[in-house]
């Protein structure tokens, strides 16, 4: 793989991550949809320094968010020992980068980043049809804890402790 850099997305970003976003709409088993994620979702993310991307030769190839949902915090099949606990969402890859590791790269850093934090535990939500990202996430050892309807899918919830 070509020598990347995983760096603070920065306003800069903005149209290169829309247009991530954008090519991710519509996708089998994914949630999102013409309001989701917008302008409005990097606004938060960058105010919180919490939007991460992933550039080859200055393109970025994938992004990451830190979340706070507090929806899905309060789901009841987290474990209260893992607490703090965070959550990684709108993770997003190039279409024609997808199934070469980008993904996992970025999973990686992300749960670096939340131990990094002072984070102990990490949690989110997958469809429970993505066998792509169900792969993806085995390499971690994460376990399911629980299943729950929330966007108008059926998710698996997902923990680990950092």
């Amino acid at each position: 793989m070509k020598d990347y850099k995983i760096i603070l997305a920065t306003e800069n970003d903005r149209a290169e991550i829309l247009a991530l976003y954008d090519m991710q709409k519509g996708r089998e088993f994914c949630p999102w949809d013409e309001d989701y994620p917008s302008n409005q979702t990097i606004d938060f993310d960058l105010s919180r320094d919490a939007l991460y991307v992933l550039k080859i030769d200055g393109r970025i190839h994938a992004a990451i968010s830190l979340e706070e949902d507090p929806d899905v915090d309060a789901l009841e099949c987290w474990n209260p020992n893992l607490n703090p606990s965070s959550e990684l969402a709108r993770l997003a890859v190039l279409s024609d980068e997808q199934s070469r590791g980008l993904g996992r790269i970025m999973l990686r850093f992300g749960m670096e980043e939340l131990k990094r934090r002072g984070y102990k535990g990490i949690h989110f939500l997958v469809n429970k049809h993505n066998i792509k990202a169900i792969r993806c996430y085995a390499t971690f050892g994460f376990n399911v804890v629980g299943e729950c309807f929330m966007y108008d899918q059926d998710f698996l919830c997902y923990e680990k402790e950092l």
